[in-house]
């Protein structure tokens, strides 16, 4: 039986406290247990900062992208009947919203003649709570209406506010793009002719994603379609889920529920190099982290091996008293998992606490510039902190195995005469 006795938990709380004239066991104890602590706080801080960084980086690239593409496959990746794959999405219990989208490329030019390539996404302005994607709260001049002022122009369009700032264009400006359905081959020259479409610039948006910022452009869908050249078609089905983690398996329902030729997309697979390489830096920093809790076990075991010396005298006293070898290892067992289970209780709520207060607080300001974040995010998850709980009280009680097993084998005449 592993479980200490009360009478061998009391034995063991006595020894932790030393004599009256020495403070040695005492001291030694504290700094056990502060060494657990340290290591239980520093690996939840530290899983706390790489969940914040991950769950940030998510919700950046959410904003603009949705959390799952329904697509087609085909030589002109154009969905003719979407309006039925769209219902059959939208059946689906994962489903909030879904709506169509159409993507293109294009070539925008400002009124200097500057060129420069752009990604065109057409959907519909739907601001409300069952919007696909928060698109709308991320628009930092004019609005997502596509409202516009001329009536010379073709559409109104939105525009990254990196990409604004490239062309030197603000909301009311006309900027030219160019049709890939509109390229044809003038058959009197031989060389293609394109035409230009002309749209109004009505707000820009900072979503804190370069690529977005720096590369997309967003205009009416049904403006999309026919500057696309689609008709009544769309390029792909956006599909915001409850929870974001569940798309590649509600994208593969889906596929099997539309069957040929639908295909799904989802944005961890788009981003699927990015965020492993997350999860991989996030496991490296937790073994770096655990090092220090082995140090805390070898603190452990020279605490509970010294006092196993110290105490000599006392186990022969006990033993001859009546007590068995297998109660005085337990008495010992019993001192690791009380310094295990302080240290871990210390740590908790110093980790809890500091990762509160340097997410809340934004006490680490870091370069938006460079990171698109003003501060480290902290993010504690449970599944973590269970985790960290366990392995810390484990590696604790492990640490009492050889100073219990070495003073249970003392026989009482040799540990007397111990000097």
């Amino acid at each position: 039986m592993l479980i200490p006795s009360a009478l061998e938990r009391a034995i063991a709380i006595r020894y932790m406290r030393g004599r009256k004239q020495t403070r040695f066991a005492n001291l030694t104890t504290i700094i056990a247990v502060g060494g657990v602590a340290i290591g239980v706080m520093a690996l939840i801080v530290v899983l706390g900062v790489m969940n914040g960084l991950r769950d940030d980086l998510r919700d950046r690239i959410l904003v603009a992208n949705p959390h799952l593409r329904v697509l087609t496959y085909g030589a002109s990746l154009k969905m003719e009947n979407w309006r039925e794959a769209l219902e059959t999405v939208r059946r689906h219990p994962e489903v909030v919203a879904a709506a169509p989208e159409v993507l293109t490329k294009s070539l925008i030019v400002n009124s200097a003649g500057y060129p420069t390539a752009v990604d065109v996404v057409g959907f519909d302005p739907d601001t409300g709570s069952m919007a696909v994607t928060t698109l709308a709260d991320k628009v930092t001049a004019g609005s997502l209406s596509f409202q516009t002022k001329a009536d010379t122009v073709d559409g109104g369009i939105v525009l990254g506010y990196r990409l604004a700032s490239r062309l030197s264009v603000y909301p009311g400006d006309v900027v030219r793009l160019v049709s890939p359905a509109s390229v044809q081959v003038n058959r009197a020259t031989g060389l293609p002719s394109v035409r230009y479409w002309f749209f109004e610039v009505t707000g820009t948006f900072d979503t804190g994603m370069y690529q977005y910022d720096d590369g997309f452009a967003v205009m009416d869908m049904k403006t999309a379609q026919r500057f696309a050249g689609l008709g009544d078609a769309v390029t792909g089905i956006q599909v915001r889920l409850k929870d974001p983690w569940h798309a590649p398996a509600v994208g593969d329902t889906l596929q099997h529920r539309l069957g040929y030729p639908f295909r799904s997309f989802d944005w961890q697979s788009q981003n699927q190099s990015l965020f492993s390489a997350l999860q991989l830096e996030k496991l490296a920093m937790g073994m770096i982290i655990c090092f220090i809790m082995v140090v805390a076990a070898f603190n452990i075991v020279g605490t509970l091996t010294m006092l196993v010396a110290d105490k000599t005298k006392e186990i022969g006293i006990l033993q001859a008293m009546g007590l068995p070898p297998g109660a005085v290892g337990r008495v010992f067992l019993a001192q690791g998992a009380i310094i295990g289970a302080a240290g871990t209780a210390v740590g908790l709520v110093l980790g809890l606490v500091v990762a509160y207060l340097i997410d809340a607080s934004g006490l680490i300001r870091i370069d938006p510039a460079v990171y698109f974040i003003d501060h480290l995010p902290v993010h504690v998850e449970i599944p973590d902190v269970f985790a960290v709980v366990l392995f810390s009280f484990l590696v604790a009680v492990a640490a009492t195995l050889h100073p219990s097993r070495a003073a249970s084998r003392l026989t009482p005449v040799e540990a007397i005469r111990h000097e």
